[in-house]
């Protein structure tokens, strides 16, 4: 059903699906930039990756957010728990990919109690394309491309997925691992060697294995890539791991993450 609303056409929302609650017509989506060029204020930068151990998917990020040559924060938190199975790790700006993450979770929320029941994974793949979509003019100005990693667990089979994205909302099944942000091309040549060549594969790593694994992985990244935020300094900001497995959900404490690190990332010569 349509009407018209002072000569533009409106649509009533689509039973159980959130963002068609959300109108169009906000400030944020009209903003633009001037003449055409990126804003240079707005943050971006990262390295976030997710991979298929023996108990389940792990998933990690680090903690930094740059616009241009700046250093505009070591504290955000780049993997999302949008319910307690399924996580988005996020690449690109932080500001739109949070939104992003808020968004999917009501969706998935309004969805429950509107219909009763827990929407498939496929319609939560789905939806995250349909905002990645929506957000196309943002990503175009240079100023909220976004291109997230969704690992979720199907509800019917408990398997745990991995899923990548490009800016347009095309999505495609990580089958072993997949990595995003401007330190993934490192870690994804390793990932790729590993999985490979290594005398056991990466479904085949124990817990612990994969946590010390994803913590030399970010390290190594931060290497190479400034955008990548490493652990230094008298105050040290650690990264971000969670473990999505067929029965539960996990965060990895800082203490335990500490303490790998500094046995078996640092190892003072």
């Amino acid at each position: 059903m349509r009407m018209e609303n002072k000569g533009e056409a409106f649509s009533f929302p689509r039973p159980g699906f959130f963002p068609d609650l959300i109108k169009k017509d906000q400030p944020w989506f009209r903003i633009k930039s001037d003449e055409g060029r990126p804003l240079s204020g707005v943050a971006h930068g990262t390295t976030i990756l997710a991979f298929h151990f023996k108990d389940g998917v792990l998933v990690a990020g680090d903690r930094r957010a740059t616009a241009s040559n700046r250093i505009m924060s070591n504290r955000v938190d780049k993997v999302l728990e949008i319910d307690d199975s399924a996580l988005l790790a996020i690449s690109g700006s932080p500001a739109m990919a949070l939104e992003m993450g808020r968004v999917l979770d009501h969706s998935l929320k309004y969805y429950r109690r509107s219909q009763l029941t827990d929407i498939s994974l496929e319609g939560k793949v789905r939806i995250l394309a349909q905002l990645l979509k929506e957000n196309l003019p943002m990503a175009v100005e240079g100023i909220g491309a976004v291109a997230p990693l969704f690992i979720a667990r199907d509800g019917a089979t408990r398997v745990v997925r991995i899923f990548f994205y490009d800016i347009l909302g095309a999505h495609f099944e990580g089958v072993e691992f997949s990595v995003g942000g401007s330190g993934s091309p490192e870690v994804q040549g390793i990932l790729r060697y590993l999985d490979r060549w290594s005398p056991r594969p990466l479904r085949e790593l124990s817990r612990d294995e994969a946590i010390l694994l994803a913590l030399r992985l970010l390290e190594t990244a931060s290497y190479f890539d400034s955008a990548t935020g490493g652990v230094g300094g008298q105050d040290p900001i650690w990264p971000l791991i969670k473990l999505l497995t067929p029965e539960s959900l996990e965060t990895i404490e800082e203490e335990a993450i500490s303490t790998i690190y500094r046995n078996e990332v640092m190892r003072v010569r």
